[in-house]
């Protein structure tokens, strides 16, 4: 068994089931994206594996890890990392000392001096801003700035909550771009939550569209994205 797979996963908020029974696998180097509408459970999926929130029952493994034995910072030194809904920066420290928290969440004793090169050329706007506080950053800034921080953690799988949330058309597509060269250079593999379904399933291998908490459509991105019941009922388009 390898890559992410989940089985029976369940997550209750009182006698409300956010998850329900929900199973699925991502195959190693995979980009696979979460549809659905608020309140559908998504964001509730990622905060699960990332050890955000109990789960009550259910199975989650990474490559034969047991994700929901570990805390968040160790699934993080597994390679597991979570770039959360809200551009999940800290606003008082400058883009460079939030770039610096990546190797410090990881547990680098090295420089992470190339790391945080090669984010500074994937972003460039970062580079231009390394001085300034993140919370005198632009939206589209701090997500390419939570991004960049994920990735000094060289993750293995990648959990991408809502990036495109709040910003403009030319910089959802800038920021979905690279989400596509980061798993192409470095064989992520990722699980990419999203309300906006044509830009999501336009970069994904394959779709999963959840309502109330559970699975109601699976498969290919292309024949996701085909189906006229499915467009109107759960796409948006």
């Amino acid at each position: 068994m390898s890559g992410l797979v989940i089985r029976d996963l369940t997550v209750s908020y009182g006698a409300s089931a956010a998850l329900d029974s929900v199973s699925f696998t991502v195959a190693p180097g995979e980009l696979v994206a979460v549809i659905g509408a608020n309140g559908a459970g998504k964001s509730t999926l990622l905060r699960a594996l990332s050890g955000l929130v109990p789960v009550n029952n259910g199975i989650a493994m990474w490559n034969e890890l047991n994700i929901l034995d570990h805390r968040p910072e160790n699934l993080v030194r597994a390679g597991i990392v979570h770039v959360a809904e809200g551009k999940s920066v800290i606003p008082e420290l400058t883009v460079e000392e939030n770039l610096d928290l990546g190797g410090i969440w990881q547990g680098r004793s090295k420089s992470i001096a190339p790391l945080k090169e090669e984010v500074l050329d994937l972003f460039p706007r970062l580079r231009e801003r390394l001085g300034q506080s993140a919370d005198t950053l632009s939206g589209g800034e701090r997500q390419m700035l939570a991004i960049g921080r994920a990735l000094i953690c060289r993750p293995q799988l990648l959990l991408l909550d809502e990036p495109s949330l709040g910003l403009a058309p030319l910089i959802i597509e800038e920021i979905f771009a690279a989400i596509t060269g980061l798993r192409s250079a470095h064989g992520l593999t990722v699980l990419l939550v999203e309300q906006n379904a044509l830009s999501a399933l336009a970069i994904a291998d394959r779709g999963i569209i959840f309502n109330l908490g559970k699975i109601v459509a699976t498969g290919k991105a292309a024949e996701l994205m085909s189906d006229p019941t499915l467009r109107s009922s759960y796409l948006g388009y």
